[in-house]
C-alpha cells in the first residue's frame, strides 16, 4: 500500500504552514486561505482549515541506517517524544526503528526506517531523505469490523496486532494504524486516539483506492487507473 495523498484538518493552519515549511524544510504551497499542500517525498499531505479538528498520528518513511542522523536533524527543530529514556525506538518484529515528535497542531508524528526499503548512500540527513507518508492513524469504535471492511473492499491485510485494540492494516510500504479509540492511546504518548476525519488516496495491487473517514464510517472507492 503506497500512500499517494492524505487530506487532514487543522484549527491552526498558519502555524502548520510555518512548521512544515520552515522547520521541516519541505515544499509547501498555499492553495487558498483555507488549504495548504506539503510535498513529502512521493506523497502529498493536504491540510485544510477546520474548527472540527482532532489530533492525528502520522508517520513518514526515512532512509534505513539514518536514524541517528535523523534524530540530530530533528533535535534542531523539535522536542523528541521518548519511550522511557529511549529516543530511537527499535521495533525488531517490524524490522523498523522510529523517532516520535509533535507538529504545530500537536499531531503525533513519526520517522520510521526499515532496513529492507528506502536505502540511501548519503552520509547526511536532510528533508530529501523523507520519502513519503508511511502510516496514518485510524481511531475507530470497532477494530474488527473496520478491518473486515478494508480487507473486503481493498484487499488490505492485517499486518500485526489483533482485532480488538490495535491492528495495523497494510504492508511495509503503508499502514493504517487502526486502534480502538476508547482503549488505546497514541504511542509513545498518553494522548487519546481520537476519531479524526481524513481522506486518503493510495495504490494497492495495481489499483487506486480513495478512502474517506468521517469519524464514524469509512467510504471506499477503487479504480483500475489513476
Amino acid at each position: 500500500m503506497q500512500i499517494e495523498r492524505l487530506h487532514i484538518y487543522s484549527d491552526n493552519l498558519e502555524d502548520q504552514f510555518k512548521f512544515y515549511k520552515h522547520r521541516m524544510n519541505l515544499p509547501v504551497e498555499k492553495i487558498n486561505s483555507d488549504k495548504i499542500e506539503v510535498q513529502v517525498g512521493y506523497s502529498v499531505l493536504q491540510i485544510e482549515k477546520s474548527t472540527a479538528f482532532k489530533p492525528y498520528h502520522l508517520a513518514f518513511h526515512i532512509a534505513a541506517e539514518q536514524e541517528n542522523r535523523a534524530l540530530e536533524w530533528l533535535k534542531e527543530r523539535v522536542d523528541i517524544l521518548k519511550m522511557k529514556e529511549e529516543e530511537i525506538i527499535d521495533f525488531s518484529s517490524w524490522n523498523a526503528k522510529s523517532i516520535y515528535f509533535y507538529d504545530a497542531n500537536h499531531n503525533v508524528l513519526e520517522f520510521i526506517s526499515r532496513k529492507h526499503i528506502h536505502q540511501t548512500s548519503s552520509k547526511d540527513f536532510s528533508e530529501k531523505q523523507i520519502y513519503g507518508i508511511a502510516e496514518v492513524g485510524l481511531a475507530v469504535e470497532n477494530v474488527k469490523s473496520t478491518f473486515e471492511q478494508l480487507h473486503r473492499e481493498t484487499g488490505l491485510e492485517q499486518y500485526a496486532g489483533n482485532l480488538e485494540e490495535f491492528c495495523p492494516i497494510g504492508d511495509d510500504s503503508g499502514l493504517l494504524i487502526t486502534v480502538d479509540k476508547n482503549n488505546k492511546t497514541w504511542f509513545p504518548t498518553s494522548d487519546e486516539s481520537e476519531n479524526a476525519a481524513f481522506k486518503l488516496r493510495f495504490t494497492h495491487q495495481k489499483e487506486y483506492c480513495e478512502l474517506e473517514y468521517d469519524g464514524l464510517d469509512l467510504f471506499i472507492e477503487n479504480f483500475s487507473n489513476p
